[in-house]
Protein backbone atom coordinates (compact mmCIF):
# COMPACT_ATOMS: atom_id res chain seq x y z
CA UNK A 1 0.00 0.00 0.00
CA UNK A 2 0.99 3.66 -0.34
CA UNK A 3 1.91 4.05 3.32
CA UNK A 4 5.60 4.25 2.47
CA UNK A 5 5.60 7.52 0.57
CA UNK A 6 5.41 11.09 1.71
CA UNK A 7 2.53 13.31 0.74
CA UNK A 8 4.96 16.18 0.28
CA UNK A 9 5.84 16.75 -3.41
CA UNK A 10 9.56 16.99 -3.99
CA UNK A 11 12.05 18.04 -6.63
CA UNK A 12 11.97 20.76 -9.25
CA UNK A 13 13.81 20.82 -12.54
CA UNK A 14 13.78 20.30 -16.28
CA UNK A 15 15.57 17.79 -18.44
CA UNK A 16 16.83 15.77 -15.49
CA UNK A 17 13.87 13.48 -14.86
CA UNK A 18 12.18 16.03 -12.60
CA UNK A 19 9.35 18.31 -13.47
CA UNK A 20 6.97 20.60 -11.59
CA UNK A 21 7.66 19.01 -8.19
CA UNK A 22 7.64 15.45 -9.52
CA UNK A 23 10.45 12.97 -9.03
CA UNK A 24 10.12 9.82 -11.18
CA UNK A 25 10.61 6.71 -9.06
CA UNK A 26 13.15 4.05 -10.08
CA UNK A 27 13.87 6.04 -13.24
CA UNK A 28 17.19 4.43 -14.21
CA UNK A 29 15.98 0.94 -13.40
CA UNK A 30 12.76 1.37 -15.40
CA UNK A 31 14.59 2.68 -18.47
CA UNK A 32 17.25 -0.04 -18.26
CA UNK A 33 14.66 -2.84 -18.09
CA UNK A 34 12.60 -1.26 -20.87
CA UNK A 35 15.72 -1.48 -23.12
CA UNK A 36 14.51 1.25 -25.48
CA UNK A 37 15.18 0.52 -29.16
CA UNK A 38 15.87 3.61 -31.25
CA UNK A 39 13.06 4.22 -33.73
CA UNK A 40 10.68 1.84 -31.97
CA UNK A 41 7.13 2.31 -30.64
CA UNK A 42 6.62 2.65 -26.89
CA UNK A 43 3.72 3.28 -24.56
CA UNK A 44 3.87 5.14 -21.26
CA UNK A 45 0.58 4.01 -19.77
CA UNK A 46 0.76 6.59 -16.96
CA UNK A 47 2.59 9.52 -18.50
CA UNK A 48 1.89 11.87 -15.58
CA UNK A 49 4.20 14.86 -15.75
CA UNK A 50 6.45 13.16 -18.29
CA UNK A 51 9.44 12.15 -16.17
CA UNK A 52 9.77 8.60 -17.50
CA UNK A 53 8.47 9.61 -20.95
CA UNK A 54 11.22 12.23 -21.27
CA UNK A 55 13.91 9.59 -20.82
CA UNK A 56 12.19 7.17 -23.21
CA UNK A 57 11.83 9.87 -25.88
CA UNK A 58 15.52 10.86 -25.64
CA UNK A 59 16.54 7.30 -26.43
CA UNK A 60 13.85 6.70 -29.06
CA UNK A 61 14.62 9.58 -31.39
CA UNK A 62 13.09 10.02 -34.83
CA UNK A 63 11.34 8.18 -36.45
CA UNK A 64 10.24 6.52 -33.20
CA UNK A 65 6.79 6.81 -31.68
CA UNK A 66 5.79 7.41 -28.08
CA UNK A 67 2.16 7.04 -26.97
CA UNK A 68 1.27 8.40 -23.54
CA UNK A 69 -1.92 7.83 -21.55
CA UNK A 70 -3.15 9.66 -18.49
CA UNK A 71 -6.55 10.23 -16.92
CA UNK A 72 -5.53 13.65 -15.65
CA UNK A 73 -5.76 16.43 -18.29
CA UNK A 74 -3.79 18.83 -16.08
CA UNK A 75 -0.85 16.42 -15.99
CA UNK A 76 -1.00 15.93 -19.75
CA UNK A 77 -0.75 19.69 -20.36
CA UNK A 78 2.49 19.79 -18.38
CA UNK A 79 3.83 16.68 -20.11
CA UNK A 80 2.91 18.03 -23.56
CA UNK A 81 5.06 21.14 -23.02
CA UNK A 82 7.98 19.00 -21.99
CA UNK A 83 7.90 16.25 -24.57
CA UNK A 84 9.14 18.25 -27.54
CA UNK A 85 12.60 18.51 -29.04
CA UNK A 86 14.72 18.17 -32.14
CA UNK A 87 15.21 14.67 -33.53
CA UNK A 88 12.53 13.45 -31.13
CA UNK A 89 9.98 10.72 -31.78
CA UNK A 90 6.40 11.42 -32.71
CA UNK A 91 4.60 11.93 -29.39
CA UNK A 92 0.90 11.20 -29.05
CA UNK A 93 -0.73 11.95 -25.69
CA UNK A 94 -4.19 10.56 -24.97
CA UNK A 95 -6.44 11.67 -22.13
CA UNK A 96 -8.10 8.61 -20.64
CA UNK A 97 -7.40 5.27 -19.02
CA UNK A 98 -4.70 2.94 -20.26
CA UNK A 99 -7.39 0.25 -20.06
CA UNK A 100 -8.34 1.46 -23.56
CA UNK A 101 -5.33 -0.49 -24.82
CA UNK A 102 -7.41 -3.64 -24.48
CA UNK A 103 -9.45 -2.60 -27.52
CA UNK A 104 -7.67 0.26 -29.28
CA UNK A 105 -4.17 -0.98 -30.15
CA UNK A 106 -3.30 -3.21 -33.12
CA UNK A 107 -1.69 -6.55 -32.18
CA UNK A 108 2.10 -6.99 -31.98
CA UNK A 109 3.01 -3.36 -32.71
CA UNK A 110 4.61 -2.22 -29.43
CA UNK A 111 8.31 -2.51 -28.49
CA UNK A 112 7.84 -1.54 -24.86
CA UNK A 113 5.23 -0.65 -22.27
CA UNK A 114 5.76 1.20 -18.98
CA UNK A 115 3.24 1.76 -16.18
CA UNK A 116 4.13 3.81 -13.08
CA UNK A 117 1.04 3.28 -10.94
CA UNK A 118 -0.41 5.31 -8.10
CA UNK A 119 -1.02 8.98 -7.40
CA UNK A 120 1.26 11.78 -8.63
CA UNK A 121 2.76 14.69 -6.73
CA UNK A 122 0.65 17.04 -8.88
CA UNK A 123 -2.51 15.41 -7.53
CA UNK A 124 -1.30 15.17 -3.93
CA UNK A 125 -0.04 18.74 -3.98
CA UNK A 126 -3.40 20.24 -4.92
CA UNK A 127 -5.78 20.48 -1.96
CA UNK A 128 -8.65 21.10 -4.39
CA UNK A 129 -8.21 17.59 -5.81
CA UNK A 130 -8.97 15.98 -2.44
CA UNK A 131 -6.34 13.23 -2.54
CA UNK A 132 -4.47 14.18 0.62
CA UNK A 133 -5.57 13.92 4.24
CA UNK A 134 -2.90 16.47 5.17
CA UNK A 135 -4.68 19.43 3.59
CA UNK A 136 -8.23 20.80 3.79
CA UNK A 137 -10.05 20.19 0.53
CA UNK A 138 -13.22 18.78 -1.04
CA UNK A 139 -13.71 15.01 -1.10
CA UNK A 140 -13.03 14.53 -4.79
CA UNK A 141 -10.09 12.13 -5.52
CA UNK A 142 -10.86 11.85 -9.24
CA UNK A 143 -7.84 11.49 -11.52
CA UNK A 144 -10.18 12.24 -14.42
CA UNK A 145 -12.35 15.25 -13.46
CA UNK A 146 -14.95 14.15 -16.01
CA UNK A 147 -15.78 11.00 -14.06
CA UNK A 148 -19.12 11.14 -12.30
CA UNK A 149 -18.16 9.26 -9.13
CA UNK A 150 -16.35 11.23 -6.41
CA UNK A 151 -15.10 10.26 -2.98
CA UNK A 152 -17.78 12.50 -1.46
CA UNK A 153 -20.50 10.42 -3.11
CA UNK A 154 -18.94 7.18 -1.88
CA UNK A 155 -18.43 8.42 1.67
CA UNK A 156 -21.91 9.86 2.06
CA UNK A 157 -24.21 7.68 -0.02
CA UNK A 158 -23.26 4.00 -0.06
CA UNK A 159 -24.36 1.70 2.75
CA UNK A 160 -22.24 1.09 5.82
CA UNK A 161 -21.60 -2.50 4.77
CA UNK A 162 -20.54 -1.51 1.25
CA UNK A 163 -18.28 1.20 2.65
CA UNK A 164 -16.63 -1.27 5.04
CA UNK A 165 -16.06 -3.68 2.15
CA UNK A 166 -14.42 -0.93 0.05
CA UNK A 167 -12.11 0.07 2.90
CA UNK A 168 -11.17 -3.54 3.63
CA UNK A 169 -10.74 -4.71 0.02
CA UNK A 170 -8.87 -1.73 -1.41
CA UNK A 171 -7.13 -0.48 1.73
CA UNK A 172 -6.45 -3.79 3.48
CA UNK A 173 -7.68 -2.02 6.62
CA UNK A 174 -8.48 -4.44 9.46
CA UNK A 175 -10.54 -1.80 11.27
CA UNK A 176 -12.79 -1.23 8.25
CA UNK A 177 -16.10 -1.92 9.99
CA UNK A 178 -15.29 0.41 12.87
CA UNK A 179 -14.22 3.14 10.45
CA UNK A 180 -17.28 2.70 8.22
CA UNK A 181 -19.58 2.89 11.24
CA UNK A 182 -17.93 6.13 12.40
CA UNK A 183 -18.18 7.63 8.91
CA UNK A 184 -21.87 6.82 8.54
CA UNK A 185 -22.62 8.30 11.97
CA UNK A 186 -20.76 11.50 11.02
CA UNK A 187 -22.52 12.10 7.69
CA UNK A 188 -22.52 14.40 5.85
CA UNK A 189 -18.72 14.60 5.43
CA UNK A 190 -17.61 17.02 2.76
CA UNK A 191 -13.93 17.72 3.36
CA UNK A 192 -10.72 15.72 3.55
CA UNK A 193 -9.89 17.18 6.95
CA UNK A 194 -13.27 16.19 8.41
CA UNK A 195 -12.95 12.65 7.04
CA UNK A 196 -9.40 12.29 8.39
CA UNK A 197 -10.59 13.50 11.78
CA UNK A 198 -13.44 10.96 11.87
CA UNK A 199 -11.14 8.10 10.84
CA UNK A 200 -8.44 9.08 13.33
CA UNK A 201 -10.94 9.05 16.19
CA UNK A 202 -12.29 5.64 15.17
CA UNK A 203 -8.98 3.96 14.40
CA UNK A 204 -6.51 4.96 17.04
CA UNK A 205 -3.20 3.04 16.69
CA UNK A 206 -3.04 -0.07 18.83
CA UNK A 207 0.73 -0.74 18.62
CA UNK A 208 4.03 0.83 17.62
CA UNK A 209 3.80 -0.37 14.01
CA UNK A 210 0.44 1.34 13.51
CA UNK A 211 1.82 4.58 14.91
CA UNK A 212 4.25 4.85 11.99
CA UNK A 213 1.52 5.80 9.53
CA UNK A 214 -1.46 8.14 9.72
CA UNK A 215 -4.67 6.30 10.71
CA UNK A 216 -6.40 7.62 7.57
CA UNK A 217 -3.78 6.32 5.11
CA UNK A 218 -5.43 3.01 4.24
CA UNK A 219 -8.95 4.44 4.01
CA UNK A 220 -7.86 7.29 1.72
CA UNK A 221 -6.02 4.76 -0.44
CA UNK A 222 -9.12 2.57 -0.63
CA UNK A 223 -11.40 5.43 -1.63
CA UNK A 224 -8.96 6.64 -4.30
CA UNK A 225 -8.60 3.17 -5.84
CA UNK A 226 -12.37 2.62 -5.79
CA UNK A 227 -13.24 6.03 -7.24
CA UNK A 228 -10.74 5.67 -10.10
CA UNK A 229 -11.26 1.93 -10.74
CA UNK A 230 -7.50 1.51 -10.58
CA UNK A 231 -7.33 -2.26 -10.11
CA UNK A 232 -9.83 -2.94 -12.90
CA UNK A 233 -7.74 -0.79 -15.23
CA UNK A 234 -4.54 -2.57 -14.19
CA UNK A 235 -6.04 -5.98 -14.94
CA UNK A 236 -7.19 -4.75 -18.35
CA UNK A 237 -3.67 -3.47 -19.12
CA UNK A 238 -2.05 -6.76 -18.10
CA UNK A 239 -4.54 -8.67 -20.20
CA UNK A 240 -3.82 -6.51 -23.27
CA UNK A 241 -0.03 -6.55 -22.96
CA UNK A 242 0.71 -10.01 -24.47
CA UNK A 243 -1.41 -9.15 -27.51
CA UNK A 244 0.10 -5.75 -28.32
CA UNK A 245 3.79 -6.38 -27.49
CA UNK A 246 6.10 -7.55 -30.24
CA UNK A 247 8.31 -10.60 -29.63
CA UNK A 248 11.20 -9.23 -27.61
CA UNK A 249 9.09 -6.31 -26.41
CA UNK A 250 9.23 -5.52 -22.72
CA UNK A 251 6.74 -4.46 -20.06
CA UNK A 252 7.79 -2.66 -16.88
CA UNK A 253 5.37 -1.96 -14.01
CA UNK A 254 6.09 0.09 -10.88
CA UNK A 255 3.57 -0.42 -8.08
CA UNK A 256 3.22 1.19 -4.67
CA UNK A 257 1.11 -1.15 -2.58
CA UNK A 258 0.61 -4.86 -2.11
CA UNK A 259 -2.71 -5.04 -3.97
CA UNK A 260 -1.16 -3.78 -7.21
CA UNK A 261 2.05 -5.75 -6.81
CA UNK A 262 0.17 -9.01 -6.19
CA UNK A 263 -1.87 -8.56 -9.38
CA UNK A 264 1.25 -7.79 -11.43
CA UNK A 265 3.28 -10.65 -9.95
CA UNK A 266 0.50 -13.19 -10.55
CA UNK A 267 -0.09 -12.02 -14.14
CA UNK A 268 3.61 -12.14 -15.00
CA UNK A 269 4.07 -15.56 -13.39
CA UNK A 270 1.03 -17.02 -15.13
CA UNK A 271 2.16 -15.54 -18.43
CA UNK A 272 5.57 -17.18 -18.08
CA UNK A 273 4.52 -20.58 -16.74
CA UNK A 274 1.03 -21.39 -17.95
CA UNK A 275 0.64 -19.44 -21.18
CA UNK A 276 4.39 -19.17 -21.93
CA UNK A 277 4.27 -15.75 -23.60
CA UNK A 278 6.44 -13.94 -21.03
CA UNK A 279 9.99 -14.31 -19.78
CA UNK A 280 10.23 -12.83 -16.29
CA UNK A 281 13.20 -10.46 -15.98
CA UNK A 282 12.80 -9.75 -12.25
CA UNK A 283 12.60 -12.88 -10.08
CA UNK A 284 12.16 -10.54 -7.14
CA UNK A 285 10.80 -6.99 -7.34
CA UNK A 286 13.38 -4.24 -7.79
CA UNK A 287 13.24 -1.66 -5.00
CA UNK A 288 14.76 1.77 -4.54
CA UNK A 289 18.22 2.26 -3.13
CA UNK A 290 18.64 3.78 0.30
CA UNK A 291 19.91 6.95 -1.36
CA UNK A 292 16.83 7.29 -3.58
CA UNK A 293 14.48 6.54 -0.68
CA UNK A 294 16.11 9.28 1.38
CA UNK A 295 15.89 11.71 -1.53
CA UNK A 296 12.33 10.77 -2.52
CA UNK A 297 10.21 9.20 0.26
CA UNK A 298 7.62 8.04 -2.30
CA UNK A 299 10.20 5.54 -3.57
CA UNK A 300 10.25 3.60 -0.29
CA UNK A 301 7.20 1.52 -1.15
CA UNK A 302 7.90 1.20 -4.90
CA UNK A 303 8.34 -2.24 -6.47
CA UNK A 304 9.37 -2.73 -10.09
CA UNK A 305 8.66 -5.90 -12.07
CA UNK A 306 9.53 -6.55 -15.71
CA UNK A 307 8.88 -9.17 -18.38
CA UNK A 308 9.83 -9.77 -22.01
CA UNK A 309 7.42 -11.03 -24.67
CA UNK A 310 8.57 -14.34 -26.19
Amino acid sequence: MDEGFSETPQGVGHGSGKQAGHVPVLLKEAIDFLHVRRGGTYIDATVGLGGHSFEIAKRLGAPGRLIGFDKDPAALEIARERLTGEDWPAVELRQGSFAELANGQPPATIDGLLADLGVSSLQLGSAARGFSFQAEGPLDMRMDPHNERTAEQVVNHISERELADVIYEFGEERRSRRIARAIVRSRPIQSTAHLAEVISAAARPMNQAERKIHPATRTFQALRIFVNRELDDLRALLEAAPRILKPGGRMVVISFHSLEDRIVKDAFREGSMKDKYFRVLTKKPVTASEEESDRNPRARSAKLRAVERV
